[in-house]
């Protein structure tokens, strides 16, 4: 019997009714409460709000009264973030930059009081438990030096059930993560799906790791394709849990409890919605649409109905775990991709390669034809890199959308093997870089291409 996300317990408590009584009724009836005091609290304190917002909190009848609210774009993070603080600065606690993917456009600001931050801590304490317990150790490739950062609100999270936590920081030499993994004995793994899929291959390509080496591993960060979350259950010989949150939603979204069914929500401090990513009508639960959130306790930097460019669907039948809370499942970025091609679709087609640990891709062009490179790590014998960039050609021209665009010649594709196998570039959204604009480099300052041309 699958056991019950400790979520469920967490948000009765917070809504004020016993587990056994909580309903979808229960936890609605709050958001609405909690939302026109978010709403009184953003037109009254933050300039951004009071100057677009004509509406006050008794005017909301119903949660569907929210789509009378515009939306807020990231661009307004950018724009002016002082606008949209409501408290003053020296009630904030923690300022989070978020620099854009290439070099030039203002980077997003994010503002969180200590009782924001809080609330966070309490979601990672309960929602961890789904994976740890007490006397539990966990093995984090993020950031936590910084009082506030991801991996210091998780530690201190952890903490509160008796778990232990040390962060690595992001993984730069893979084979000094793998010692880090041996080292610390992990009972669980928390990093960035295609990092963790890297150490997790690497290690077991050098026979560094074995399976059993890692109790779970929590994949955050970046959505998570099923080809990517099978190679890595495969090759830690473990179970893998996928958590959904940005930056934006304070670090922590919802994560899946042991039914990997969808993430189940932090729902006493999110609102969830899906739209249509055109038109911006609500769509109904079920039917996949731009993620759209919006915050219930925070006082620093509240956001009304932000657009968070996420794909998914919010799943309204009940969880296999027991609870009748909706969970959401996320597919990916609403952008068009490369040439129609989404990364996740070239994660889809290489990531079931058991020699490649890892790889990245960028378009470019020449004499006025695109040119999409493909670079490959895998820690095997230089002698085993042909089979392996033959397997990722195959794969990569079967995808659709790319077919069509190598066969007329629109589009020519070139891989290679990255001569430094146990370098990854520096961490960002998984995507396939456009070079075309020259509006960004290449963040592949270690690596050496070796590059099969496909003519």
């Amino acid at each position: 019997m699958i056991p019950r996300t400790p979520l469920h317990a967490w948000i009765a408590q917070l809504v004020g009714v016993g587990p056994e009584a909580l309903s979808l009724e229960h936890v609605r009836a709050w958001q609405l409460e909690a939302l026109r005091r978010t709403l009184d609290h953003a037109v009254t304190n933050s300039p951004f709000y009071g100057e677009r917002l004509r509406i006050r909190g008794d005017d909301l009848c119903c949660l569907d009264d929210l789509a009378r609210l515009p939306f807020t774009a990231p661009e307004d993070l950018r724009r002016d973030p002082l606008r949209l603080l409501c408290v003053s600065q020296g009630e904030i606690e923690r300022v989070v930059t978020m620099d854009t993917s290439g070099t030039t456009g203002r980077p997003k600001r994010l503002f969180f009081t200590h009782d924001d931050l809080e609330h966070t801590i309490d979601f990672f304490a309960h929602g961890m438990t789904t994976m740890i317990g007490s006397g539990g150790r966990v093995l984090l490739f993020m950031p936590g030096q910084r009082p506030g950062s991801v991996g210091d609100l998780l530690a201190r999270g952890l903490r509160r059930v008796g778990a232990t936590c040390h962060c690595h920081g992001f993984v730069q030499n893979l084979d000094e993560a793998v010692r880090a993994v041996a080292a610390h004995g992990s009972d669980g793994l928390v990093g960035i799906p295609s990092q963790v899929l890297a150490v997790a291959r690497h290690g077991r390509l050098t026979g560094m790791l074995r399976p059993g080496d890692v109790g779970s591993v929590l994949l955050s960060g970046d959505p998570v394709t099923p080809a990517l979350r099978e190679a890595i259950a495969q090759a830690l010989g473990c179970e893998v849990f996928v958590h959904y949150g940005l930056t934006e939603t304070g670090l922590g979204g919802g994560v899946e409890c042991r039914a990997q069914a969808g993430a189940h929500l932090r729902e006493a401090d999110l609102y969830v919605e899906t739209v249509d990513p055109v038109s911006g009508q609500p769509l109904p639960v079920g039917q996949e649409g731009e993620v759209v959130l919006t915050t219930l306790r925070r006082r620093g930097m509240p956001l009304l109905r932000y657009r968070t460019g996420d794909l998914g669907r919010l799943l309204s039948e009940p969880c296999p775990c027991g609870t009748s809370l909706p969970r959401l499942m996320v597919r990916g970025r609403g952008d068009t991709g490369v040439h129609g091609l989404q990364s996740a679709a070239l994660d889809e087609a290489l990531w079931p390669l058991e020699d490649l640990s890892f790889h990245e891709a960028l378009l470019t062009d020449q004499d006025g034809t695109d040119i999409l490179r493909v670079t490959l790590w895998s820690p095997t014998q230089p002698a085993h890199h042909q089979r392996l960039l033959d397997e990722a050609r195959s794969r990569i021209k079967q995808t659709p959308g790319l077919r069509e665009a190598i066969e007329d010649n629109s589009l020519r594709l070139e891989l290679g093997m990255s001569e430094d196998a146990s370098c990854l570039p520096p961490p960002g959204k998984r995507r396939i870089r456009d070079l075309r604009q020259r509006e960004e480099t290449s963040y592949l300052p270690n690596a050496v291409w070796s590059i099969a041309i496909d003519r």
